[in-house]
């Protein structure tokens, strides 16, 4: 709900019509944004129980009453739905699936109207999208569109859901199967499917669907979801757990989900989680009692729906997504998560969400709030014991205190001099808790709310919310950034709504020192800014009552802010003066005060609620301005100060016209008054006149009439026409007959005299500056504009003198300047005159604003808020005489000048700059009536000459229908005579536009007249679009209606608003009905011959100004007729062939390129042939830039070419599901819904169209082949017919074996690109063929559910065995394979696939297939072998920084050594021979490659060739890693990862042996001997060995572990870090608490204390051993500079990196248990400075270690070990390091420490203040004031006396007593305290701070530290307090002031 308001208050129609090009769109995407409507159940939610259907139609109601004309009833809008529905039907049935989505868009055009549906009809709508969203094989973008249609008719929930789960229930399973194929895509078709978007899309759909899936399936849903969910795929599976679970029955899921939560370290997770939870607080807020009953809600429990663990869990991961960087360590500390999700994905994680953690963790707390608990009583006065806890939450809710103590631990970080990355996190967390809390508080104070009274929030609650967030709020007001600025104002905002007696007296006294400072301007423009959101509460007396006597003053105070030297400040102003004027009546009230009395009888009274909160004066403001008094006395103080409008108003307009004085020439292509700066002041200043002008009362328009006319008569400047002709236009929208009585006369006069005086004389076509002596004439011009502008009726009074005008001005100005203004004028007129539009736009109803009463006493309406049924909108509706007015402008105005344009363009033989400039003037007179006429005339049906329609594979009764809605076009009906003579005028103007551009064809250099033939485009552009509405105009409008509608609500649930917002909404929904008329147009032949012969010649056009534009036109108008594009493909293809103009081509492509015509062109088979064809032939042409047009446009067709294209467009496999939703529609709709005939017709043209289809693909490919095989073609051509004909390979279809030889053929192409682009094709090839040898029916087909002839599936009964059998070696006679072990992590799954041993089976190739095989294996033969080697063993042009396996080569080699069954082998490795001991790395890398295609491919080869190949591999695994280089070592140890991977080690057991036989030698002596390279090798051959086969490798993992630990005292840093990643990887595959069955597994999350088994440590023994011998080590270490040769230190080093290897992966809390046990000894560890790299990994763990999220029961250790090691250590150096630790700790678990706990912190800070050593103190000082800020406020008092007797105690003696340095210290530690406690509230000055000042200026002298620690304090309290130093300077007295700046100066001169 943030919004920048700048652009709040726009104008109306004024900016509508300015733009020359409405916004393009597709023919497909005809999307437009619905928006919601201000609460849309409003009139609705009177009657809470009426059914859903009669509270649409009470809301529809409300829209209807407010449009001037009578609009259909509900009735005609139901057949008109049936009408659709029964076409979607049709195009189902046939499989039409494309021409199904156009009819989409019409359905959308419908729900746009807002009528009601019935609830069983929208059911059953969503249930037949939802089914054509699960249809297998369609392409991504029909997908995507049916999933946007089913989001529209679930509808977002704003205030009601449109459907219930009891409406709908829709099964969930189809969907999971349709996305586990996109999460988890075969091996080699992931290569294939690049980066569609699928997933997500499906997704959306479940996260959109899933409160419709049945309840009963959760536990399914559990038992599919978690078995597949293991380390590797959290990612990919924690997005479908939140997608698909339904938000009831939470206990059955939540308990493992906070499980799975607690175990890993994820920042998706933690994303996805408090996501749902936050859905989940808010859906369960009824308990019990809500939708989803007794058995499905939710319990509430300690806090809100949850357990006090969980709650503390939910808001400490909150706590970290603040990342506020606590304990002065400068980088963010929760970064691990990040990088832990980087490392996690092996597959990367493709699925992608936004999520505002932000607003979930507000709606989480928000919703979590009730009264739960006893009252915190405020013990902060009463001194106890120091040690005292309070009992109690804040205001008797826990969640409440859980935010208190949040906010006060991050309060400083909203003081904008602790600005940074987190300001704006902190900021949007303070508005969104707003927003959420506004919006549950107004739901449950409607009749219809069912949350529990217990529940509910209450007023006590209310308030201590306010005062919670005021203190930040406040700091945050002044931020550095805007973005963070207008959050703070959000939240002021609704908390000035919610609790006004809390928020604005303060706010009001920062406005006015903010106004008041004239050099300060950041804060100036903060406090206007601020201003403007609380403009309500201020001038409203029934939500705050002392408001209004403070808007004079305020409007004064910031009119020195509108100063054209700095435009933010004048954007900020008038924003307020906006805001501000649009709630009041701007008028003197003090005149009519005498004699009225003041009770009783004024309107409004009965509004009024008693304020009831007058009691509670917040303190310190007893005295102050901002008290309220009692009704009376208050309105007679506003009654007084409106004496000073008048002074206001006319120093307001004075200084607008000095601004306009000053204003920058006018100037430029586009006519600007300077940059963009003065563009957006002039704008604004618009806005705000048009506000003012609009609300002043008679006698004060009156007198600013006259000083304006004044100013006009005895002024022209020509730097502010454009300005002030908007300054009279604000006048005329407000009183417009006035306005026009008053300028018309003189203005007509002057302009007659200058025109006669010869101004605007000298011809001229192009953009020019202002001729100086022309500037009178543009100035009246510019007056008239603003005059003639509104108003319709005012005008017929002038109406001859006005069309005498148009003809004079049409005649007479010349210059481009003369006649654009004189477009302009009658541009102005038109619309004026034939608008349908608002006329009334202030505060109060037009007949309120005119009773005398009003008048008298309008400040008791100021503020007056709306309901949608209360407001009577004043429309403007043109009257018989005013349609009579148009259509004599056309006859006697615009008729000559068709006249003279068609003589001149028959006159074409002598064209000069004369005949040009009239030309111009003349067609851009009459283009700009037409433009003024957008619903004048309504079209009626034409005669279609070209439909454009294939007669044999398309029906017109498909054909896209557009939905003839009333829309208040004036003229309709053919058959009256203005009807007829209005559209002879328009078919008159369509001709002279052709005529004009066939002219302009002819004429010897026509091109020349660039000018005239611009003007012809633009005429065209006219002719086509400017009709009804157009969409860019209208989504304006429709974000317009959005912003001002939000300004004046807290909540959607509001049902009031102002009066501008329900204007601008009947307004929106007028304008929607106008859209809808403009979309889907018919073409008659007049539009053909205009859009063919000239729009798509002038596309192609030598110039590109020229051809820019027509261009734009085109694709516009493409988009609003029906089948326009496809009329005009023909000549745009011819336009590409050979011998045409480079520019001819360049306009070609430009067209085609274009993202919604290539959409177009790429879903029909015929036209797809020929634009590839076409692109693919432009070769001829050299020219670079067509080239790389080519190239941009063949990549961006690619992604329409896939084998779901073609499948969408001939669909013929079965759709169960789609038939029986139909069913289920025909039995919702009359049994008329569905016409038969066309049903039988369309179905046989679905048959014919498959075929046809099919047929063209093949065409396609052939002629795409034939250009590919020419030996003439370009290589960069054959690239390009390579990826086209990859997109054409299909699963159901194989590719014909030239085509496969073709490939093959180019895998030895030396290009590089050619050969990876082939090898993928022969992969994609094999697959697919393969595929479909498999599949056995189309699902299984298109779902990749196949069964391969060599696989089986076995059930698992018993997992351990199961699992001990993997790592026997495999039994010869019944033994099998399991490649794929995807579960066992959590639990088991039933059954799993795996391979047996001795299986014979072969693939069942077909004949096509076999001869696709053979056309492959014909090319592989030794010498194409030695040649693929010889390109693989080239050096890469990429340069790339790893060396690594080029993965389409190890495909390639895959896929023939699978193919073939290794009968190639005995050709391949004596080539492979050579280059594995190459020096060069890149043939060893060759070698690599094919050796990992032979293995990885040889997993179905005959028992005896696999034999050979071990035998000829085995022997010489030695060799290859004794010549490993390191910089060829890695592509070795990518081959072993790459074959390893998923499959099963088996496979592989000669390579295993050999593996595990490594010898690991750690105790090799020199630093460069072999040793240490092999050594390094080994280790990383097992590391990635263990990485490869994960689970299986803990049959030995704990054999190598003790290895590890044992030798971990290496003296090489590379092998520390491959032990590190070695252990953390072996822990990472140890930890599986497989539990037999997911039931097991949810009983025992409910249950046991630890089901994940993640708190017991993996190596707990080794890790002990260790710690128990450290001490022994540290006390053996070396003197430096060997000191880090030491055992110690080495065992040191290695521990740190495995803990921060660890802590950094996803698996981080399985290492918690041995960083706990470590704990201490990083603690010593961090004071070793003679070891600087020990100090720095310590000092990382230990920050880290302390931000990582500990579950409550693991703290108090943490802790315990903490503060025993500052209390137990030696030394001080410990006790430093230690400090910030304990500080980000104590910050990161602030909710989960004990107060035990608590008390421990202090006495350690206690201790620490005493220290020896200064640093030491000085750490705990800051420490000490955190900690007492977050949660030790009660003992401030007790804290405060200790330390003042401890400084009274001391004496300091003589520098030379011997007693000196102790009293020193102790002086020094009192000292400390105190300025902890002071700075422990830094934004306050609490009623015990004032007397320290004396205690402390005491020592203000003494030797430092104490001054230097004295001084530092009191400048950051002067810096904290200085915003409200006005303020708090009253707590103290002179004395305690003159202490305050002797502790800042320091010594006193005369002391």
């Amino acid at each position: 709900m943030s919004l920048d308001i700048s652009s709040l208050i726009a104008e109306f129609a004024e900016e509508l019509f300015s733009g020359d090009f409405p916004i393009s769109m597709d023919e497909l995407d005809t999307s437009v944004d619905v928006l919601e409507s201000p609460s849309d159940d409003i009139a609705a939610e009177l009657v809470s129980d009426r059914s859903a259907y009669e509270k649409q139609k009470a809301t529809l109601q409300t829209y209807l009453d407010s449009l001037p004309y009578e609009c259909e009833s509900i009735d005609v809008m139901q057949a008109k739905l049936e009408y659709i529905v029964g076409k979607l039907i049709v195009c189902a049935k046939s499989k039409n699936w494309l021409v199904l989505t156009t009819w989409d868009a019409i359905l959308q055009c419908w729900l746009q109207m807002r009528y009601p549906m019935m609830t069983s009809t929208r059911a059953t709508l969503v249930r037949f999208y939802y089914e054509l969203c699960l249809l297998p094989g369609i392409e991504v973008r029909v997908i995507r569109s049916w999933a946007d249609m089913l989001y529209r008719l679930l509808g977002s929930k704003t205030v009601k859901r449109k459907l219930e789960a009891t409406d709908l229930q829709l099964p969930w399973k189809p969907l999971w199967d349709l996305l586990y194929k996109e999460l988890f895509p075969k091996n080699r078709l992931a290569e294939f499917q690049g980066n569609r978007n699928l997933n997500n899309i499906l997704l959306y759909v479940a996260e959109s669907c899933k409160r419709y899936f049945p309840a009963t399936d959760i536990p399914d849903m559990l038992e599919t979801f978690l078995p597949i969910f293991t380390p590797d795929t959290t990612l990919t599976m924690i997005p479908v757990l939140t997608s698909f679970l339904p938000p009831t029955h939470t206990h059955i899921y939540l308990p493992v989900i906070f499980r799975i939560w607690e175990a890993f370290n994820s920042h998706i997770m933690d994303d996805r989680f408090l996501e749902l939870a936050g859905i989940l607080a808010e859906e369960h807020v009824t308990g019990k009692e809500g939708l989803a009953g007794e058995e499905g809600g939710a319990a509430w429990k300690d806090v809100g729906i949850w357990t006090q663990e969980e709650w503390l869990m939910l808001v400490s991961k909150g706590i970290e997504s603040l990342y506020v960087p606590v304990g002065n360590s400068s980088q963010s500390v929760a970064t691990t998560a990040v990088q832990a999700d980087a490392s996690a994905a092996r597959q990367g994680s493709k699925v992608k969400k936004s999520i505002s953690r932000i607003s979930s963790l507000a709606k989480l707390i928000v919703y979590s709030m009730a009264l739960d608990g006893p009252i915190r009583g405020d013990s902060a006065s009463t001194p106890e014991s120091p040690n005292s806890q309070p009992m109690g939450y804040l205001a008797g809710s826990k969640a409440l205190d859980s935010l208190d103590k949040l906010i006060t631990s991050t309060e400083s970080f909203f003081h904008p001099s602790n600005s940074g990355h987190w300001t704006f996190t902190l900021t949007n967390l303070l508005q969104r808790l707003t927003v959420e809390f506004a919006d549950r508080w107004l739901e449950e104070q409607q009749p219809s709310c069912t949350t529990p009274m217990a529940h509910r929030l209450t007023p006590s609650l209310r308030r201590a919310f306010v005062n919670v967030l005021r203190t930040p709020a406040f700091l945050a007001m002044f931020s550095k950034d805007s973005f963070s600025i207008s959050m703070a104002q959000g939240a002021l905002r609704t908390m000035a709504l919610l609790e006004p007696t809390l928020i604005m007296p303060e706010l009001l006294e920062r406005a006015y020192g903010g106004l008041e400072v004239v050099n300060e301007t950041h804060r100036t423009t903060a406090v206007l800014k601020m201003l403007s959101g609380i403009s309500l509460p201020l001038v409203s007396e029934i939500i705050w009552r002392p408001g209004q006597k403070h808007l004079l003053p305020l409007l004064e105070l910031c009119l020195p802010g509108i100063d054209l030297n700095d435009p933010n400040k004048t954007t900020c102003a008038t924003l307020f003066i906006v805001s501000a004027m649009q709630h009041v009546k701007v008028g003197d009230l003090s005149m009519h005060h005498s004699g009225f009395a003041l009770s009783g009888d004024a309107p409004g009274e009965e509004l009024m609620e008693v304020d009831t909160e007058d009691i509670h004066i917040p303190e310190g403001v007893e005295m102050s301005p901002f008290v309220s008094l009692g009704r009376q006395e208050e309105r007679t103080l506003v009654r007084e100060s409106t004496a000073g409008f008048a002074d206001w108003v006319t120093s307001l307009f004075r200084r607008v016209l000095a601004l306009y004085e000053n204003l920058p020439e006018e100037g430029g292509k586009k006519k600007t008054t300077g940059g963009k700066s003065e563009e957006t002041v002039l704008k604004s200043i618009k806005s705000m006149l048009d506000v003012v002008t609009l609300h002043l009362s008679d006698q004060l328009f009156d007198l600013v009439l006259n000083l304006v006319f004044d100013y006009a008569a005895t002024n022209a400047k020509s730097n502010a026409i454009r300005a002030f002709g908007q300054l009279v236009a604000c006048l005329a929208r407000a009183q417009p007959q006035k306005t026009l009585n008053k300028f018309l006369p003189s203005c007509i006069l002057r302009i007659q005299e200058e025109l006669k005086y010869g101004a605007s004389s000298v011809r001229t076509t192009s953009t020019h500056d202002l001729v100086p002596s022309d500037t009178t004439l543009h100035w009246n011009m510019s007056i008239l504009r603003g005059c003639l502008a509104y108003g319709a009726h005012a005008l017929l009074k002038h109406k001859e003198d006005i069309i005498d005008l148009l003809s004079l001005l049409l005649n007479k100005t010349k210059n481009e300047r003369g006649y654009t203004s004189t477009a302009a004028i009658v541009t102005r007129v038109m619309h004026a005159l034939s608008g349908v539009y608002p006329s009334d736009n202030r505060f109060v109803n037009e007949d309120v604003w005119n009773q005398p009463e009003f008048g008298k006493t309008h400040n008791t309406q100021w503020g007056r808020l709306y309901e949608a049924k209360d407001v009577k909108v004043e429309w403007h509706v043109p009257s018989t005489e005013e349609v009579q007015f148009i259509l004599d402008v056309l006859d006697r105005v615009a008729a000559p000048a068709l006249d003279k344009l068609e003589t001149l363009a028959r006159s074409t033989h002598h064209w000069d700059e004369v005949v040009r400039n009239d030309f111009c003037r003349y067609l851009l007179f009459v283009r700009s009536v037409w433009s003024g006429l957008p619903s004048f005339l309504k079209e009626g049906s034409k005669d279609i000459v070209h439909p454009c329609i294939d007669p044999e594979t398309e029906l017109e009764g498909l054909l896209v229908d557009h939905l003839d809605v009333k829309a208040g076009f004036i003229l309709t009906d053919p058959n009256d005579p203005r009807y007829q003579q209005a559209l002879q005028h328009r078919i008159r103007f369509g001709n002279v536009a052709h005529l004009a551009a066939v002219a302009l064809r002819q004429i010897q250099g026509g091109e020349d007249h660039l000018d005239a033939v611009v003007a012809v485009v633009k005429a065209i552009d006219t002719y086509f679009l400017d009709y009804g509405m157009s969409r860019g105009d209208f989504i304006t409008l429709q974000k317009n209606f959005a912003q001002s509608r939000e300004v004046n609500r807290v909540s959607a649930r509001q049902k009031e608003n102002s009066r501008v917002a329900w204007v601008k909404r009947a307004q929106v929904y007028h304008c929607g009905r106008l859209y809808i008329h403009a979309l889907y147009r018919r073409r008659s032949s007049l539009d053909d011959t205009l859009l063919k012969e000239d729009l798509a010649e002038l596309c192609l056009s030598p110039y590109t100004r020229v051809r820019r534009l027509a261009q734009s036109v085109l694709h516009s108008t493409c988009g609003s007729y029906v089948r326009a594009t496809r009329y005009i493909m023909p000549s745009i293809f011819n336009a590409l062939s050979k011998g045409n103009d480079p520019d001819r081509i360049k306009g070609a492509l430009y067209v085609l390129g274009n993202k919604g015509t290539a959409a177009l062109t790429m879903s029909e088979p015929q036209v797809r042939r020929q634009y590839l064809v076409a692109l693919l032939e432009c070769q001829h042409e050299e020219k670079p830039s067509i080239q790389k047009l080519v190239t941009t446009f063949s990549t961006e067709c690619l992604i329409h070419l896939s084998e779901e294209a073609i499948r969408t467009s001939a669909y013929t496999a079965p759709t169960p599901g789609v038939e029986a939703s139909i069913r289920a529609l025909e039995e919702e709709f009359s049994p008329a819904v569905v016409d038969i005939k066309l049903t039988k017709a369309a179905m046989e043209c679905a048959a014919k169209r498959a075929k046809r289809c099919l047929e063209e693909t093949d065409k396609t490919v052939r002629f795409i082949l034939e250009i590919a095989s020419r030996p003439t073609t370009h290589w960069r051509y054959v690239h390009m017919a390579m990826k086209f004909l990859m997109g054409f390979l299909r699963r159901d279809a194989v590719a014909p074996p030239e085509l496969a030889r073709f490939f093959m053929a180019q895998t030895l192409s030396p290009q590089p690109g050619i050969r990876a682009s082939a090898e993928q094709a022969i992969v994609k090839t094999a697959v697919l063929m393969k595929i479909r040898a498999y599949a056995k029916t189309d699902d299984e087909l298109w779902l990749c559910k196949w069964q391969s002839p060599f696989a089986r599936t076995i059930s698992i009964n018993n997992p351990p065995a199961f699992l001990a059998q993997l790592y026997q070696p495999v039994n010869e006679a019944d033994g099998f394979y399991v490649d794929l072990l995807d579960t066992g992590f959590l639990a088991w799954t039933k059954t799993i696939k795996c391979y047996p041993l001795n299986l014979t089976n072969s693939v069942p190739w077909d004949l096509a297939s076999r001869q696709c095989l053979q056309a492959i294996h014909d090319f592989i033969g030794e010498s194409y072998l030695t040649q693929l080697a010889t390109l693989w063993s080239q050096e890469s042009s990429k340069a790339s920084g790893s060396p690594h396996l080029h993965a389409e080569n190890v495909m390639f080699m895959i896929t023939l050594a699978k193919l073939f069954n290794g009968e190639h082998m005995h050709l391949i490795l004596p080539i492979i021979e050579p280059l594995m001991t190459d020096a060069d790395k890149f043939k060893q890398a060759a070698a690599a490659e094919m050796l990992t295609g032979l293995l990885r491919g040889s997993k179905h080869w005959p028992r005896q060739t696999r034999e050979e190949l071990w035998s000829w591999l085995t022997p010489r695994f030695d060799v290859i890693l004794t010549q490993a280089k390191p910089d060829t070592i890695s592509y070795w140890t990518s081959f072993l990862e790459h074959t390893l991977l998923n499959l099963d080690p088996r496979r592989f057991q000669p390579l295993v042996d050999w593996i595990l036989a490594l010898h690991l030698d750690f105790q090799g002596d020199s630093a460069f001997s072999s040793e240490s390279l092999s050594l390094t090798k080994a280790l990383n051959v097992i590391v990635v060995f263990i990485d490869s086969v994960g689970v299986r490798f803990n049959g030995v993992s704990e054999k190598y572990a003790s290895i590890f630990f044992n030798n971990a005292d290496s003296n090489y840093a590379e092998i520390r870090t491959s032990i590190a990643n070695a252990l953390c990887l072996i822990a990472k595959y140890q930890w599986r608490p497989a539990y037999p069955s997911v039931d097991a597994l949810l009983a025992a999350c409910a249950e046991s204390p630890d089901p994940l088994r993640i708190r017991q440590g993996f190596f707990s023994y080794h890790v002990q051993s260790i710690i128990n011998n450290l001490p022994k080590w540290k006390d053996e270490r070396f003197p430096p500079p060997r000191v880090s040769q030491s055992r110690y230190d080495k065992v040191g080093l290695t521990m740190l990196l495995w803990l921060w290897v660890s802590l950094y992966s996803p698996e981080a809390c399985l290492v918690r248990p041995h960083a706990m046990a470590l704990l201490p000894e990083l603690l010593s560890m961090s004071e070793l400075s003679d070891n600087p790299e020990l100090q720095k990994y310590s000092s990382a763990v230990l920050r880290v270690f302390s931000s990582v999220h500990l579950p409550p029961s693991l703290t108090h250790i943490v802790l315990e070990n903490l503060v025993s090691a500052i209390q137990s250590s030696e030394s001080w150096r410990i006790r430093l390091h230690a400090l910030p630790a304990l500080v980000v700790f104590f910050y990161r678990n602030l909710l989960t420490i004990s107060s035990n706990g608590v008390l421990k912190v202090m006495d350690v800070l206690l201790d620490c203040l005493s220290d020896e050593n200064v640093e030491v103190r000085e750490m705990s000082s800051k420490t000490l004031s955190g900690v007492v800020r977050c949660s030790q406020r009660q003992n401030i008092i007790p804290l405060k006396n200790r330390f003042i007797s401890l400084a009274r105690s001391v004496k300091l003696p003589s520098r030379t007593h011997h007693d000196y340095g102790e009293s020193l210290r102790k002086l020094h530690s009192a000292i400390l305290g105190l300025c902890a406690l002071i700075e422990s509230s830094p934004y306050s000055v609490e009623p015990w701070m004032p007397s320290l000042t004396e205690v402390l200026a005491r020592h203000a002298t003494d030797p430092p530290p104490i001054s230097t620690t004295i001084r530092h304090c009191a400048s950051e309290f002067k810096k904290t307090h200085q915003d409200t130093w006005h303020k708090d300077q009253l707590a103290f007295d002179e004395d305690q002031l003159q202490s305050l700046s002797t502790m800042i100066v320091g010594t006193s001169y005369y002391a």
